[in-house]
């Protein structure tokens, strides 16, 4: 089953209408013997998350429907529904031994419910016309319960309570329109401008802007634009505005800049495309979003994602239990699926008859300061990078420094997240400076004390230890970007600077295949699949190439990381590199033989500049920041 669903996908898959109604039904076959025997449950796996298993159960109960509700609103139809409006039925019965029981605070069932209310509005006559007057009472008083519980979700969860209950208002039912209005009032106080939420008063701007905050508003603006056009408007707008940024995180083949938490929802990062679609809102032409949606949607389902049942695995570009959330259940994966929403417009909407359009002309370097990223286009449309200073999630999660925290975040190599903290292995520190007192247990940047981010570099200070002050420029040059770091240290530390990690296929011996090079002051992977190079510029001792344990590469299994080394005396030192990430191509081969020239004076004047040329990436002063 999921050989041949590959089989459609990589070929004529993900162009039409058909196609994608038909990746649904395909994707959803093997969920058919995972319910449990009152069906308001589906067993996927055996791994668990902090909630307990009955509610595991129902999470992968719900989340399939964010692909079957448009799925069957556009005029799809799935065998699947008599088994979901049973599960519907038992959970909601408190009499019944599947039920999903009773909730009065914060609770991940909340989470779960947004797409019943999405159900109530677009597919009434699967998920709510065939009920018994007696069953839509129970289904609307399970529902309810998050109208009562208290007001202590000041993040995107806030949406869910909305959406259930535009649902509720869509399907006749009694509604609460002044918890809509408080909850929506909360909202704006999230946004930050150009496009850009936080996620509640939060520090990390990931994925959660383009496929919650954004994506709840839109359906929100089409649902509700007669009811309430003006917050409709301004959530297009605002859309649309975000739209010119977000653009910058995807490449042309179709994938996206892996950066942050819940990446295991993987196509759910095109959701923001789907929503604005839905929504009528048009920053791009149909052909463009159409063309984003469609090739991210071909991107991953080229990616070993789904388990040897045909489920869909916790992990990113492969299986992999390691980068997952604590919040990540067997079913979790399946919020991938809100990208499906495209799947609700009528078979003439113009977003099918269009042609698929490339990527528009976009610049090669973007400062987002909001994002705290400098988005970089190293080789066109076919790379991305992101240079990142100042992002952190406010809550404990699993490898935060690693999600949030690296230099730079990359669509052609990824990242990695450590297996552990002894020994550069264990820890695959890619994109990173690692620091240990000689003993083996590292550290890396986590929070930064101070972040600026300019249209032609990053800044951070950062503290590793109390008595170790680091501050850090990253500049994009072309092909490369360079690292610089001050360290005033009263320790002595073993410093270890990773570029990017890059895949190793399954028996890869690079003293064979002749692919690495090491040198004093490089160290350099060369593979038909791309070039990951470091060369150091002023202060390392040593080139080596690093090894890390299987599984710690959201893309690859395989890894290994090109890395400088060097032992610092207490004092201050200044550690300058310049790192390589691109395609394996002759013109690349060359670049990767001429790293840029950096020079440092006496005075704290900097000026990185093109090898060999006049040619200048930037010139600053260094000693403005300390």
């Amino acid at each position: 089953m999921t050989r041949r669903k590959n089989e459609v996908v990589r070929g004529a898959g993900f162009r039409t209408k058909d196609d994608v109604q038909r990746a649904v039904v395909e994707a959803f076959e093997p969920l058919k013997p995972q319910f449990t025997p009152g069906y308001a449950g589906l067993r996927l796996g055996n791994t668990a998350a902090i909630h307990n298993e009955a509610i595991a159960l129902m999470e992968a109960f719900a989340r399939p429907l964010w692909g079957l509700v448009p799925h069957a609103c556009g005029g799809g139809e799935s065998d699947l529904w008599p088994l979901f409006l049973k599960g519907m039925i038992h959970g909601t019965d408190p009499a019944h031994e599947e039920y999903w029981g009773a909730f009065q605070t914060k609770d991940q069932r909340m989470v779960e419910q947004a797409v019943l209310g999405l159900g109530l509005a677009l597919a009434p006559h699967k998920l709510w016309d065939p009920l018994s007057e007696r069953e839509k009472r129970r289904v609307f008083d399970w529902l309810n319960q998050i109208n009562l519980v208290d007001r202590s979700n000041p993040n995107n969860w806030l949406m869910f309570t909305v959406l259930v209950n535009v649902g509720f208002k869509k399907a006749g039912l009694p509604y609460n329109q002044d918890i809509m209005e408080e909850y929506l009032d909360i909202i704006d106080t999230y946004y930050l401008g150009d496009g850009w939420y936080s996620d509640g008063k939060t520090d990390q701007r990931d994925y959660y802007i383009p496929f919650a905050m954004h994506y709840y508003t839109l359906i929100y603006a089409k649902l509700m634009e007669d009811d309430d056009p003006e917050r409709a408007r301004t959530y297009r707008e605002r859309a649309k505005t975000f739209a010119e940024q977000f653009i910058y995180w995807f490449a042309e083949d179709g994938s996206s800049l892996p950066f942050g938490r819940s990446l295991t929802y993987r196509f759910a990062q095109a959701s923001f495309w789907s929503a604005l679609v839905f929504a009528d809102a048009e920053p791009f032409s149909p052909g463009v979003m159409k063309g984003i949606i469609m090739r991210h949607l071909r991107w991953w389902f080229e990616q070993p994602i789904f388990t040897p049942d045909g489920l869909l695995s916790i992990g990113y570009a492969y299986p992999n239990l390691i980068m997952g959330e604590s919040y990540n259940a067997p079913g979790s994966p399946y919020w991938a699926f809100k990208t499906f929403l495209v799947l609700a417009l009528p078979d003439d909407h113009p977003f099918w008859n269009a042609d698929e359009e490339p990527l528009p002309a976009l610049k090669p370097v973007l400062a987002q300061p909001w994002a705290r990223m400098l988005l970089c286009r190293p080789e066109g449309d076919g790379h991305v990078t992101a240079l990142a200073s100042g992002q952190m999630a406010n809550f404990d999660m699993a490898h935060s420094s690693a999600k949030y925290a690296k230099f730079a975040y990359s669509t052609r190599f990824g990242f990695s997240v450590p297996k552990g903290y002894y020994g550069l292995a264990e820890g695959a520190f890619d994109s990173m400076l690692a620091l240990s007192e000689c003993d083996g247990h590292y550290r890396v940047r986590r929070f930064c004390e101070e972040y600026r981010i300019e249209e032609k570099f990053v800044y951070s200070r950062w503290l590793p230890w109390n008595d170790v002050e680091i501050r850090t420029w990253l500049i994009p040059a072309g092909l490369w970007h360079v690292r610089i770091h001050r360290i005033v240290s009263k320790r002595c530390l073993d410093a270890a600077e990773g570029g990017f990690a890059i895949g190793r296929p399954p028996g890869f011996e690079p003293s064979e295949e002749d692919a690495v090079v090491l040198a004093e002051s490089t160290s350099a992977a060369l593979l038909p699949w791309g070039i990951s190079g470091i060369c150091s510029r002023e202060g390392f001792a040593n080139a080596v190439m690093i090894y890390p344990e299987a599984n710690t590469n959201l893309l690859k299994p395989r890894t290994m990381i090109p890395t400088l080394t060097v032992r610092l005396e207490p004092g201050e030192h200044w550690l300058v590199s310049a790192v390589f990430g691109g395609a394996d191509t002759e013109e690349n081969r060359e670049s990767l033989s001429r790293p840029p020239q950096v020079k440092l004076d006496g005075e704290g004047q900097c000026i990185v500049s093109k090898a060999d040329t006049a040619m200048e990436y930037v010139s600053l002063n260094l000693n403005h920041f300390v």
